[in-house]
């Protein structure tokens, strides 16, 4: 397997397996390869869960990042002069964060972590809006802030309040998504309970037509056994019948 996509595949982990797996990683690669492994740092949990976002919900990320260099050339455009749509950009990375964020929690807790919601938002914020893309995305290991990326490209940086509606529109997405969760395994649960009560009707069943089938043969050796003392009896009558001629 090519050496970066090995280490792609470290920061697609969940978080607890990180370590072990590049120390492990590391022992069956010799040299220049094995010290590189080795000083990869573990991310922090904001920036895993954008990874995870990266590898593991990649529609919704591709299409934050869309939707922000829209909004950054959108911003750019109206500095120089041009007519630009701003308000609809801005609208558009708004609900583009709120599902890449909610996708990201949900991502997350899959794996039994709860990164703020807040935090994530913000570094997805400055991802989205990010004059250059990074030279490794997926590999995150420190949580980015907006501020600064959006300065250089002429772009603001969300409000408290947008941010806080991008996230709270997330935090709905997340609560959906586990009440359908919540829902799919109660329906697995009376699925399972329904197989396992047929099962013991069909065992049941199985029971029954051997225990039939015990008792034809039983039937059968009855009549058997009854012909045969028929049989037995009319011999005997009729060796008495002849001595009582004799």
């Amino acid at each position: 397997m090519d050496f970066n996509r090995r280490i792609d595949e470290l920061y697609g982990l969940p978080l607890a397996e990180f370590t072990a797996s590049r120390n492990a990683l590391a022992k069956t690669l010799s040299g220049d390869e094995a010290r590189r492994v080795r000083e990869l740092t573990k991310p922090t949990v904001v920036p895993w869960a954008v990874n995870q976002l990266f590898w593991k919900g990649r529609p919704a990320f591709d299409h934050l990042v869309k939707q922000g260099a829209a909004l950054r050339e959108m911003q750019i455009a109206a500095l120089k002069g041009r007519d630009a749509d701003i308000p609809r950009a801005v609208q558009a990375h708004r609900r583009a964060l709120a599902d890449a964020v909610g996708r990201a929690m949900e991502l997350a807790s899959a794996e039994g972590s709860r990164p703020d919601a807040e935090e994530v938002a913000r570094m997805l914020e400055a991802v989205s809006l990010s004059a250059r893309p990074p030279d490794h995305p997926g590999r995150w290991i420190q949580a980015l802030q907006p501020a600064g990326f959006e300065a250089l490209a002429g772009v603001q940086p969300m409000s408290g309040a947008g941010r806080a509606e991008a996230v709270g529109a997330a935090a709905r997405t997340e609560r959906g998504s586990r009440d359908s969760h919540r829902r799919a395994e109660a329906e697995r649960a009376d699925a399972r309970r329904a197989a396992a009560v047929q099962k013991r009707l069909e065992a049941d069943a199985r029971s029954a037509e051997r225990a039939v089938e015990r008792a034809k043969a039983a039937e059968a050796h009855a009549r058997k056994e009854l012909d045969n003392a028929i049989e037995r009896t009319r011999t005997a009558e009729a060796a008495l019948a002849a001595a009582r001629r004799r």
